[in-house]
């Protein structure tokens, strides 16, 4: 495949402004930048005017579900998802059933991936045997073919004696560890923060200190075993705070992850207990949201993850507390966060290029991809111009457990560009 992209805007995470020019593919990488490309025979042409060219986005906390809950999402179907959103790669978390926490089964599902995903796909292992948190999990199996990133995530890893020794252990192998952090005895049944909305509902809430204190404490034991820990899906302004303070000290290597949900929506939007917006950690204040936007603007997060959750239309039809916590998050996250904070001036395409493409990969242990020459051709075009409407015949995830189903929004996914294949073209 030959392609020549004419007139894009061309977004980087090294520049606020937005270059533009032609761009050049031909054998999977990026052969020429410049303006007044002349495309050579047989070459495609696009016309990208008013689109944004970017490298292709790296979510690195979805769940597939795939093996044992089929029925919510397949490697195949999430991966779709990914495309979809323009995603080209994604880092699965363990709790499957099986739980990935062998080599037998990260064996069993890279090799569904090899065969199902157009795009790579990695894997976490769990810390403990079946996310129990008593007995480590075989983390050398599991290095060996490949993983980097150990957690028990859906839940923390309850013994810190034990989770101290995996740090010990798995740090000498360039491992590094993700953390799901609550107290399962205050975060109660987990359905929505504990507050004015829980208490109007009715319903018993979790308070905030439930996670702040397993940030503090998963920090602690990653500064004692010198080991690199990352705090996922962090909701509170507080344990933001938490996570800068450790980082301004300097002496632990602390990553950490903030979700678009908990950037857009508040315990207030679950309304008349609309189970779409529960999740775990719950939505919590518009105090906790204004917070965590500036982490993500000073740095405090390094990256932007879904922690995609598909549960199907049955589970999530049940009565508030009985279903299951999760929203998906890959078919609509780019365009949301164009919507929201690109489009209004909060942030520019050059944060959304570092924290959800490359940190995310850099995380990993992957190289960044970026739109220069000699670059693999890894790329999405962005119409802002656009708009697009989240019908459920639009999601590619076979679960819609999203507040954004019908909804529209400004900007949309045209083209997604992996290698030598257009995955996507609208």
């Amino acid at each position: 495949m030959t392609l020549l992209i004419t007139n894009a805007r061309i977004a980087s995470e090294n520049s606020p402004d937005l270059a533009s020019g032609d761009v050049l593919i031909s054998d999977g990488k990026i052969q020429q930048i410049g303006k007044g490309l002349t495309a050579p025979d047989g070459a495609r042409t696009i016309d990208a005017r008013n689109r944004i060219l970017a490298p292709g986005m790296f979510d690195a906390h979805v769940h597939f579900r795939e093996p044992g809950f089929e029925a919510k999402e397949t490697i195949a179907s999430g991966t779709e998802a990914a495309i979809n959103g323009g995603i080209t790669g994604v880092v699965m978390m363990p709790n499957t059933r099986p739980a990935i926490d062998s080599a037998t089964v990260v064996a069993n599902v890279l090799d569904i991936a090899k065969r199902t995903a157009r795009i790579p796909v990695y894997t976490s292992g769990c810390v403990t045997k079946d996310r129990h948190g008593k007995e480590l999990a075989g983390i050398d199996g599991m290095r060996n073919l490949g993983v980097v990133m150990l957690t028990d995530d859906g839940d923390t890893t309850g013994d810190p004696a034990v989770l101290l020794r995996a740090m010990q252990y798995a740090s000498e192998f360039g491992m590094f560890f993700a953390s799901h952090c609550e107290v399962p005895e205050l975060a109660g049944p987990r359905a929505l923060n504990e507050g004015l909305v829980s208490y109007r509902l009715g319903i018993k809430g979790s308070p905030a200190c439930a996670e702040e204190i397993i940030i503090d404490r998963d920090i602690r034991l990653a500064h004692a075993a010198g080991a690199h820990i990352h705090i996922q899906h962090v909701s509170s302004k507080l344990g933001m705070e938490t996570i800068r303070w450790w980082k301004q000290r300097g002496d632990v290597k602390v990553t950490a992850e903030v979700s678009p949900h908990h950037l857009l929506f508040t315990d207030e939007h679950i309304g008349d207990f609309d189970t779409n917006y529960k999740m775990n950690p719950p939505l919590r204040t518009q105090a906790d949201n204004e917070g965590l936007l500036q982490g993500l603007i000073d740095g405090v997060f390094d990256l932007i993850a879904t922690d995609h959750a598909p549960h199907t239309p049955f589970e999530k039809s049940q009565d508030f507390v009985s279903a299951p916590n999760g929203i998906t998050g890959m078919d609509t996250a780019l365009v949301s966060l164009y919507h929201h904070f690109v489009a209004t001036g909060k942030f520019g395409w050059d944060l959304i290029v570092k924290r959800y493409s490359a940190e995310p990969r850099r995380l990993m242990g992957l190289p960044a991809v970026s739109i220069e020459v000699g670059q693999p051709a890894d790329f999405i075009l962005f119409d802002t111009e656009a708009e697009t409407t989240f019908t459920k015949e639009f999601m590619k995830s076979r679960s819609q457990n999203t507040p954004f189903i019908d909804q529209t929004l400004k900007g949309s996914v045209d083209l997604v560009v992996l290698g030598t294949e257009i995955l996507l073209e609208r």
